[in-house]
């Protein structure tokens, strides 16, 4: 919603209870206490959902999220939604968007691999790209190795070739690839290799000026997975990528200044692992860095950070 046009407006704060990591946590405890945020109760899906879901599971999930509280279609509805695990949920939130919209990704992942399952952490961009009210998603912030031969990774560049995906890494060196992909907004080739437009190089301010003005849609919906952010900024169950917290709060107010922010999801918690079977854990600890790495104090970041962006949604949508 343009700063202008949001006075009055409320947001919907949805917190998705599916690994405890939310609930605890003080900026998040004390709006559900006060009345300013709901709870969804998903504990018992949790490790069924997590990482990545069977068709049966995922429609028990949509069923229960259809029971929540639903706001005015004025009020744009934010979810929490715990740990990066289960980003493949956004398609979910965007299920029942009629307008066409644009879809702005913060990660330092491109969750765009085409081999892993359908409701995968790791692909669930490819979903969105085929629903229709979705007419361009554009990835922010990356610097993980899903960009080193990205086709040998199952890297949906026909997506970038088409220019319905574009891809800003953090920071990225160029990727190899075969074939000819093209040059996009995010991107350069020459000869076998796709040169970034790395965004740590770039002035982001004028940056976000110019992908905003861009976009093909007055509207906008933004996921937000916290790994994107550096540790400093966040503690996640993925490895870190290297943008702040000011650089993602100040495209925030950019992207509210300018466009109608229709609703935002946030993930990026750090969970204790629970998965409903052996290949899932398998796979988390193939994937993902150690938990140990982190100390109850390094997890406190996580509710400063959560925190900082209420407080600015809020300051948004008074």
């Amino acid at each position: 919603m343009r700063l202008g046009a949001a006075k009055g407006l409320n947001i919907t704060l949805n917190i998705l209870d599916l690994d405890h990591s939310l609930t605890a946590q003080a900026p998040i405890a004390l709006r559900l206490a006060n009345g300013q945020a709901t709870r969804l109760d998903l504990l018992d899906l949790g490790p069924k959902l997590r990482l990545w879901s069977t068709e049966k599971t995922w429609k028990h999930f949509a069923q229960r999220l259809a029971q929540r509280p639903r706001p005015s279609t004025l009020r744009p509805e934010i979810f929490f939604v715990g740990s990066g695990d289960y980003h493949h949920l956004t398609p979910a939130f965007l299920a029942e968007v009629q307008e066409p919209i644009s879809l702005i990704h913060f990660d330092n992942h491109p969750d765009w691999v085409r081999l892993a399952p359908r409701r995968h952490c790791g692909s669930w961009v490819n979903q969105a790209l085929k629903m229709p009210a979705i007419k361009r998603i554009v990835t922010l912030g990356p610097c993980s190795d899903d960009l080193h031969n990205p086709q040998l990774r199952g890297g949906n560049l026909g997506a970038l070739k088409r220019g319905h995906l574009q891809l800003f890494p953090w920071q990225h060196p160029p990727s190899k690839v075969w074939g000819r992909v093209g040059d996009g907004a995010g991107h350069a080739q020459q000869e076998n290799h796709l040169h970034w437009r790395n965004l740590a190089e770039l002035d982001w301010a004028a940056f976000l000026e110019q992908m905003i003005a861009s976009l093909p849609t007055e509207a906008v919906w933004i996921t937000i997975d916290k790994d994107v952010l550096a540790s400093e900024d966040a503690a996640t169950n993925w490895d870190q990528g290297g943008m702040r917290l000011t650089h993602l709060l100040q495209a925030l107010r950019a992207l509210a200044a300018s466009k109608r922010i229709i609703g935002i999801d946030v993930c990026g918690e750090f969970a204790q692992p629970a998965f409903s079977n052996a290949f899932k854990r398998w796979e988390a600890k193939s994937d993902q860095p150690p938990a140990e790495r982190w100390s109850a104090d390094d997890l406190l970041r996580n509710a400063a950070t959560n925190e900082a962006l209420i407080n600015l949604f809020e300051e948004l949508y008074p």
